[in-house]
């Protein structure tokens, strides 16, 4: 296996997650930290985007899933990114972080969320 990532950092989409009614009625916001281990040797090469994992086709698949898809638990929403991802060919390894911008709990926290890794 490559030790080369793509990183994706920061993607913020409006999801549907959790327990709490208002959770489940009301979009709110997550934000996604992705890295993708894949051998990158061609494309660094080639200077060629077909012989990469392109990071717009991840972010689209990602909002896609989101928009498209309600979770109970951030578990279940990293599982699903981490398989979409896994799909793509040069991929060996994925984590995807996510987190809540704005966890319903009483005290004062910036966010709680999950981090997964994944193999092929």
């Amino acid at each position: 296996m490559s030790a080369d990532h793509i990183e994706i950092r920061g993607l913020r989409l409006m999801a549907l997650c959790g327990l709490l009614p208002e959770e489940r009625n009301r979009r709110q916001p997550l934000s996604f930290d992705l890295d993708i281990q894949a051998d990158l040797m061609a494309a660094a090469n080639s200077d060629n985007i077909n012989d990469t994992v392109h990071y717009g086709m991840v972010c689209e698949i990602v909002a896609s899933i989101i928009e498209e898809e309600q979770f109970d638990l951030l578990e279940k929403c990293a599982e699903r990114i981490a398989e979409s991802i896994l799909e793509f060919d040069l991929v060996d390894k994925v984590m995807v972080c996510v987190q809540k911008l704005r966890p319903p709990v009483p005290q004062d926290v910036t966010t709680c969320g999950v981090r997964i890794y994944r193999t092929r």
